[in-house]
């Protein structure tokens, strides 16, 4: 393997670790979606499973596997962990 496939790799890696943390900043940092994501909440009456189901379409979208590793301190205020995950 070369130097930059090397590279490459390690930063698809990282950013496909921290992709869960990724979008819940986005729906966080976005007023509408905010908006969205709280309407979907209340009519689930559950937060954790809004959340769970938003992570597992991230992992199935992007044909992710589980790392088996858990990020416990999360950039977004949204979630309070999720799980890491990296490329097949």
């Amino acid at each position: 393997m070369s130097e930059l496939d090397n590279f490459k790799d390690k930063v698809i890696n990282i950013f496909s670790e921290q992709l869960t943390d990724k979008v819940f900043l986005m729906i966080q940092n976005n007023r509408e979606l905010m908006r969205e994501y709280l309407a979907v909440i209340e009519k689930s009456k559950s937060l954790a499973y809004v959340n769970s189901e938003i992570a597992k379409e991230v992992k199935k979208r992007y044909k992710l596997k589980n790392l088996n590793q858990k990020n416990k301190s999360p950039e977004s205020l949204l979630i309070q962990g999720h799980e890491m995950f990296e490329t097949e």
